[in-house]
């Protein structure tokens, strides 16, 4: 679904008439567990199921769900092990994932450069 802005660099009788599509941001990054999820990996090499859900204060069904669709996606990669008896899981972002969410930075900044013009709002 593409959505449009008027532009606030046209002239202000031709606003209406210039639109700029707004980028879109990636579906499966935006949702909120699986943005947290997506950022504290950027920030850290690796981390484990248990430091995740520690971190993000959610729960083992939750992390669990959304860490699975964020593999399916190719984003994150999980290594699952045994320490002792006891099984571990240790997730990292993939490649592709670091680059999808560099894509969604930028997508979000953009709109909020598109949204903010002519407001002083996000003015540098």
């Amino acid at each position: 679904m593409k959505r449009a802005i008027k532009t606030a660099d046209a002239p202000k009788s031709h606003r209406r008439d210039v639109l700029r599509p707004l980028p879109e941001l990636d579906r499966v990054i935006h949702e909120r567990m699986r943005l947290a999820i997506v950022s504290t990996l950027a920030a850290n090499p690796s981390l484990s199921f248990t430091e995740l859900k520690a971190l993000l204060s959610t729960t083992d069904g939750n992390l669990s769900v959304h860490a699975r669709k964020l593999e399916d996606a190719g984003y994150v990669a999980a290594t699952k092990s045994f320490e002792g008896r006891m099984p571990k899981t240790e997730y990292r972002l993939t490649a592709e994932g670091r680059r999808a969410f560099e894509r969604y930075l930028n997508h979000l900044e953009a709109l909020v450069r598109a949204t903010s013009r002519g407001t002083g709002w996000g003015r540098r």
